[in-house]
């Protein structure tokens, strides 16, 4: 083996863009699956000829953690490691944190893979370590990471087509593939929540 193949997941981004999808919180059925998701990353990382390391970025909101511990354990049983931060205030966001472990891994990094609905914040970063040679993808969804779709140093993978992560096919409707009927895409978040952000 040669160098290291990092897996950074942000949680927090995932779920929220997994539940816009779905128009609500993700029930059983549409959590991601994460061995088959190890699985894909093993496969990959095997392919160039690399040590895969795989790491989950979540936050835990106070009085959240009795909630959050089955499946921590569970990820960490699969063979991820978790960080977890506590959400204090809004803006306790994982992605410095994220961003602060690719860096720190930097050196002996041949390829990374970064799964976020949203990870424009890692996009100045991800293009360097492309432009250094090294092997770089985003895992997401379509309908939220045209960032990535868009930038030709970046690999793209939608989660949906790595095989066994979803037990149910996604409910995915977007204005690219409307049926002929029309379809309601669903706010991301709930109207009210405007009252808190005078």
């Amino acid at each position: 083996m040669s160098g290291t193949y990092l897996l950074v997941w942000d949680a927090p981004n995932m779920d929220m863009g997994l539940g816009a999808i779905l128009g609500g919180r993700p029930t059983a059925a549409f959590r991601p699956r994460f061995d088959a998701i190890g699985r894909w990353f093993v496969e990959i990382a095997l392919l160039h000829d690399a040590t895969p390391q795989a790491a989950v970025f979540t936050n835990v909101a106070p009085g959240g953690a009795d909630s959050i511990r089955p499946w921590v354990e569970a990820i960490r049983n699969v063979g991820f490691a978790v960080f977890a931060k506590p959400k204090l205030h809004e803006d306790d966001d994982v992605d410095p944190d994220m961003i602060r472990y690719i860096e720190d891994n930097r050196d002996s990094l041949d390829g990374v893979v970064v799964a976020s609905a949203d990870g424009q914040n890692f996009q100045p970063l991800l293009e360097e370590l492309a432009a250094e040679g090294k092997a770089v993808c985003v895992l997401g969804f379509h309908e939220h990471a045209s960032w990535a779709l868009n930038d030709p140093a970046l690999e793209f993978v939608d989660l949906e087509d790595v095989e066994g992560v979803f037990r149910e096919p996604l409910p995915r409707i977007n204005l690219d593939n409307l049926p002929e009927g029309g379809a309601w895409l669903q706010p991301f978040r709930p109207l009210a929540e405007l009252l808190n952000h005078r």
